[in-house]
């Protein structure tokens, strides 16, 4: 019902005027309800980086294990990375391996972990370093 309608349905005074801006509301409400978007996505930040001199011993030592194909010290090296936490790029399922990097004076995994995508494991397209368990990562540069 447009405006004109309702001014001759209700007439003019009070009832006319209420009538008349609850239509007004009602249309504005309607536009705005088009018109409004949803927040912008998150731009992922690439994640900051780490040569590989910089990384602990152990880490480079599995550098090397993972480009040689292993052996690696614990059964779930190797495994398949699902990136739940979402800090790394997005890829498909399956493209990113994890690896344990072994802390001195621990008798269990730790935290520390090499993260490496790619079609090939041998031969990553990027590898990740996180010493907190996935809370952030760092991309391992040469």
């Amino acid at each position: 019902m447009d405006l004109r309608r309702i001014r001759q349905h209700w007439g003019k005074g009070k009832a006319g005027f209420v009538a008349t801006a609850v239509a007004t509301v009602v249309a504005s409400a309607g536009t705005f309800l088009v018109q409004a978007r949803g927040p912008e996505p998150a731009v992922l930040a690439p994640p900051a980086s780490v040569s590989v001199s910089a990384l602990p011993t152990q880490g480079k030592q599995v550098l090397g294990q993972i480009h040689q194909g292993g052996p690696f010290r614990y059964e779930k090296d190797g495994t398949v990375f699902f990136n739940r936490e979402g800090l790394l790029p997005r890829e498909r399922r399956g493209y990113y391996r994890e690896y344990t990097v072994p802390t001195p004076g621990l008798n269990h995994r730790g935290a520390r972990r090499i993260v490496c995508g790619g079609v090939r494991p041998v031969a990553p397209d990027a590898c990740y370093y996180t010493e907190d368990h996935y809370s952030s990562f760092r991309r391992i540069v040469q």
